[in-house]
């Protein structure tokens, strides 16, 4: 179940980080055609990036790596990886028990 719910975070993250980087580019370009001042745009879509990188590099550093340890870590990493599932738990490709 850990590995299926690891994988499926991969993909959820990877598909978030690529969807910022989209919209963000998107709104930079379009901002005045969409009503928004061109630094706020530009703030906001560095926001959404920097989010969307950031959790994938906490996934990514500090919890995958001790998936599977032995003692506290090992815990600390399971417990990490259902909190940052736990948005996703109604998703259709969800992994459940």
């Amino acid at each position: 179940m850990t590995a299926d719910l690891a994988t499926f975070l991969r993909t959820q993250f990877t598909e978030e980080l690529k969807n910022a980087r989209f919209t963000s580019s998107m709104m930079v370009t379009q901002a005045e055609r969409l009503g928004i001042k061109p630094e706020d745009a530009a703030k906001q879509g560095r926001f959404s990036l920097a989010t969307a990188e950031a959790r994938l590099a906490l996934f990514e550093d500090t919890v995958v790596p001790y998936l599977g340890a032995a003692g506290p870590g090992g815990r600390n990493a399971e417990y990490q990886l259902r909190l940052l599932a736990a948005p996703y738990v109604e998703h259709k490709d969800y992994p459940h028990d």
